[in-house]
């Protein structure tokens, strides 16, 4: 069963992501429109557009959702394997995805604090390179360097 939903969710959100439906889903709204007068606009008229329109979207949903649900995963699989395979990474990071909420506050804050700290150390890096390059500056205006 989880098999066969799997190919056709794949193959409607393939169909329904492409030119052709849009296209389609054009038409039918053009056709609804240009008939509104034959019909005089009346609330069966508007109830054939709401219906449809409610139904579609509700199916969607689910079809939307089980993609989105085997994209993540995949991202993820791919993600903690190259985590993974590579030598400096913390392999505790695999899986991040099951930890709970508390455990994931502590893992970012953990990644602020070290994206800080090299904030700061690159700030330090440009006010020495900063101050080279002014220094440089001087020595040339100096009296005696004008060559």
């Amino acid at each position: 069963m989880n098999e066969l939903f799997r190919k056709f969710a794949l193959t409607v959100s393939a169909f329904v992501g492409s030119p052709v439906a849009f296209i389609t889903a054009l038409l039918l709204l053009i056709v609804w429109g240009v008939t509104g007068p034959i019909f005089h606009f009346s609330d069966t008229w508007q109830l054939v557009i709401n219906t449809g329109t409610t139904i579609i979207t509700f199916l969607m949903v689910f079809i939307i959702q089980n993609t989105q649900n085997r994209d993540a995963r995949a991202i993820q699989l791919k993600l903690d394997e190259l985590i993974r395979s590579t030598r400096e990474a913390r392999n505790n990071l695999v899986d991040l995805e099951d930890m709970s909420d508390e455990e994931l506050d502590r893992l970012q804050e953990q990644f602020q604090r070290f994206r800080q700290s090299h904030l700061n150390a690159l700030e330090r890096v440009n006010r020495k390179l900063d101050q080279g390059s002014q220094e440089k500056k001087k020595r040339n205006k100096a009296p005696g360097n004008d060559l």
